[in-house]
């Protein structure tokens, strides 16, 4: 009998395992489809383009432009929705004199292809360079956001921008999916490891992290982890209340944008 439950313990599990692997999409990624035709409607002016990818995927972006700019933000987004509803926060920027440029990934918006961590790192690269083509690498900030924050911190390894900022980051995609995946060899699972912790090694320019105090998706933990990796390197600023997706309604969050942003080269355009 107790050989009989162990089998089908081990049978159920196992079964758990593959379906987490072979369905991980469906847990880590929340995107809204978007038809080609769709038109995005904003409050600032923009130009909207498309990327014809070399293995015949498709990369859809906005570019907000305002005059005099300061440099521009690129912007590595969370793991939901589109730039649709994402552009709204182009407003935190471009009230601060920058440009904001971002992306879909694959599978997002009018965005199309397979997704692995390759590409996501592959486009993310190509765009950086096509922005160096309109910008010098002292203009451009690269920010990213909850799922972003890895790709950010992997572009900017790569690459020298002006600076690295990090909008509630984990410490590695890893880490943060094993304190909900506890019971499983996540390490063998996820597709996705993301690896901050190490990329920050590479990265050259001044990185700021902001992150809230009461985060329960991705912990403060975590950046306090990546502060204590590289305390020479990181400015962590925290938010006390805040939670991951409430960053927007602490006053304290518009200060600290200011104080990171404002502090920044010449106009580079007119």
């Amino acid at each position: 009998m107790w050989a009989t439950l162990l089998s089908s313990i081990a049978i159920i599990y196992v079964g758990l395992c593959l379906l987490l692997y072979f369905l991980q999409h469906l847990f880590f990624f929340r995107p809204e489809v978007l038809a080609s035709h769709f038109k995005f409607q904003y409050a600032f002016p923009f130009e909207e383009y498309t990327f014809e990818m070399e293995d015949g995927g498709r990369i859809n972006a906005v570019h907000f432009t305002v005059p005099n700019s300061r440099g521009v933000i690129y912007y590595l987004k969370g793991n939901s929705r589109s730039i649709k509803g994402w552009g709204k926060f182009a407003k935190d920027f471009v009230s601060n004199g920058y440009d904001f440029f971002m992306m879909d990934y694959r599978g997002f918006g009018k965005s199309r292809g397979k997704r692995t961590q390759i590409k996501l790192f592959d486009d993310a690269q190509f765009l950086y360079r096509w922005l160096t083509t309109r910008y010098s690498e002292e203009h451009i900030v690269v920010f990213g956001r909850s799922f972003g924050t890895g790709i950010a911190a992997r572009i900017a390894s790569w690459n020298k921008p002006r600076m690295l900022v990090l909008d509630s980051p984990y410490y590695s995609f890893l880490y943060n999916a094993n304190r909900y995946g506890f019971l499983f060899p996540m390490k063998w699972i996820l597709r996705y490891d993301l690896r901050t912790d190490l990329y920050l090694k590479n990265v050259l320019c001044p990185i700021h992290i902001i992150h809230g105090t009461h985060d329960r998706l991705i912990s403060f933990k975590q950046s306090n982890m990546l502060k204590d990796l590289y305390p020479d390197k990181i400015t962590l600023h925290a938010i006390e209340g805040a939670r991951h997706n409430n960053l927007p309604d602490f006053q304290e969050f518009y200060e600290v944008l200011y104080d990171i942003l404002y502090v920044a080269p010449n106009p580079v355009k007119s």
